[in-house]
């Protein structure tokens, strides 16, 4: 499945920091993760790091899938409100939901910590209301945040202009939320796996799993075959050709990065993650040598030919919702790209177990938070293959 187009960022900025090799022999180990991605990466870190051997296999070069293409804004905030999210599975769920996204954030920077990134720094975020009449539901999910013992605060038109610097009817500020760079977390994690005598393999595509009462085979397209115990799907999008039933609809997201501001143009307040109540939402963040990431724009096609032909007009709109926000600040756009965007009906993750492939876990982190969905699915892979599993697994189940 082609995933992107155009130049991510991510990419042009670190190139490929490291190489791995293909494989070229038979081998055996505990698990096997499929997808060297940043879900596959959170998942073989957490194995590991229980003392479980694990392989990477991953058809591409490492990262040069969704992961490279990620703005890797982190929010517990997840695509549906929370008032809205208790609406659809209960408000006991909904919060354990919340909460979990939250705590994910606090378990990415102790990994980023773990494995030497330096690129992770913790901040607000501003959920913005896009038009006057979004201000009734975001004052709905304030207080809903609010109950559930979040740290937030409401903003009305004035203090909002006078601490963020532009003009909305309202605001939720989150004192929660960070920015990181996946694609180079991704390498620092497979390096980090590598050191503890884990195997990382790209540029090797699985072409059969059989499945069997006492574990897994998986042949490669070049005829080598790995044996496990279990094995991982942490392809993504690619992974929903297996399933009997349609858990995500897939859609394009576009995003511009601007040329580096000079000293003298401003930058909003502490680099907090900027979004709106949009559908689709238009979101945004700082990123290193000043500069200013802006994405959204989404829509239902994700045809590779077709976004690719849009991105030149998406991003010229992209910059021109950047310039009703902050009219004083010159956005220069200098990459832009469009990348492949899932959302499920309650806007969870599908993580765990699936009755057709025994000895099979998932971890699929659709939505807009893949990379905090994935630290979830990571944590509680390894404790389901440690066998321990943790009480909120059925929120993420197939038959939920």
């Amino acid at each position: 499945m082609d995933l992107k187009s155009g130049y991510p960022f991510p990419l042009v900025k670190n190139g490929l920091p490291y190489e791995y090799p293909r494989l070229e022999n038979d081998l055996h180990t505990e698990v096997a993760v499929l997808g060297g991605g940043i879900s596959g990466a959170l998942t073989a870190f957490h194995l590991a790091e229980a003392g479980v051997d694990c392989v990477v296999l991953d058809a591409r070069t490492i990262g040069l899938g969704s992961t490279c293409a990620s703005t890797s804004l982190l929010q517990y905030e997840i695509d549906i409100p929370l008032h809205r999210l208790s609406a659809l599975i209960g408000e006991a769920r909904a919060t354990a939901a919340y909460r979990l996204c939250a705590a994910s954030i606090y378990g990415l920077r102790d990994v980023a910590e773990k494995i030497g990134l330096h690129d992770f720094t913790l901040r607000h975020s501003v959920y913005y209301a896009k038009t006057k009449k979004d201000t009734a539901p975001l004052r709905r999910e304030y207080a809903a945040r609010k109950n559930a013992g979040f740290d937030v605060s409401f903003l009305g038109p004035e203090a909002l202009k006078k601490q963020y610097g532009f003009d909305a009817p309202g605001a939720i500020v989150s004192g929660l939320a960070a920015e990181t760079d996946a694609y180079l977390m991704t390498h620092a994690l497979h390096r980090h796996l590598l050191k503890k005598g884990g195997r990382v393999y790209d540029r090797t595509k699985a072409a059969r799993v059989e499945h069997t009462k006492a574990g897994v085979s998986i042949r490669t397209e070049n005829g080598y075959r790995v044996q496990a115990k279990k094995v991982v799907y942490a392809t993504g999008y690619e992974v929903t050709e297996m399933l009997e039933k349609n858990i995500v609809k897939l859609h394009t997201t576009y995003v511009t990065v601007s040329e580096p501001l000079s000293a003298k143009q401003p930058l909003w307040k502490d680099g907090a993650l900027i979004w709106n109540t949009g559908s689709p939402y238009l979101y945004m963040r700082t990123a290193p040598g000043r500069r200013i990431i802006v994405g959204g724009r989404d829509d239902a096609d994700n045809h590779p030919a077709r976004r690719e032909k849009r991105t030149p007009s998406k991003t010229k709109k992209l910059v021109a919702d950047f310039n009703r926000l902050f009219p004083d600040t010159a956005f220069v756009p200098e990459f832009s790209w469009a990348g492949t965007f899932g959302s499920t009906k309650d806007g969870l993750p599908y993580i765990g177990t699936y009755a057709k492939y025994p000895h099979g876990y998932f971890s699929l982190g659709f939505g807009g938070n893949g990379i905090t969905f994935s630290q979830i699915g990571a944590e509680m892979i390894r404790d389901l293959y440690l066998g321990k599993p943790d009480r909120h697994l059925p929120l993420f189940s197939f038959d939920r």
